[in-house]
């Protein structure tokens, strides 16, 4: 039987982030667990409010849930893992418009490759963290 994916992303402010991959994924930010009206609240709640969590969700149920986790250490070197953010077509012109969209919301364009395969830009989110659109 297949197992169930959630992707845990360290951060500095979860609520921040969980906003922008929400924007770049279709997503929605979870409701809060029960008994917190708010992420910020439920966090606060948890050990005297030393962490913070936010979670987001596919509306579809059909991707994996990512949860924003803030953690005391920033961000060093590259990622060892990294999201592949897919779109419709691979093609530069698709890649580059969903790329300015998501500058727009706050992340940084590093460079764009096409190749044999299409093409596929490499960017970082608010925070630092690499991913691509392909």
């Amino acid at each position: 039987m297949a197992k169930r994916l959630q992707i845990a992303i360290d951060c500095a402010e979860p609520e921040r982030l969980a906003d922008f991959w929400a924007e770049a994924l279709g997503y929605a930010v979870e409701t809060p667990p029960a008994g917190a009206s708010t992420w910020a609240e439920f966090s606060r709640s948890v050990e005297g409010g030393a962490e913070a969590w936010c979670a987001i969700v596919d509306p579809a149920g059909l991707g994996p849930r990512l949860l924003f986790h803030r953690v005391p250490e920033p961000k060093r070197g590259k990622n060892r893992l990294h999201l592949d953010v897919r779109g419709s077509s691979a093609e530069r012109a698709v890649v580059e418009a969903e790329a300015a969209r998501l500058v727009e919301r706050g992340a940084v364009h590093l460079r764009t490759i096409e190749d044999e395969s299409g093409c596929f830009a490499v960017l970082q989110d608010p925070e630092g963290n690499e991913f691509c659109v392909c």
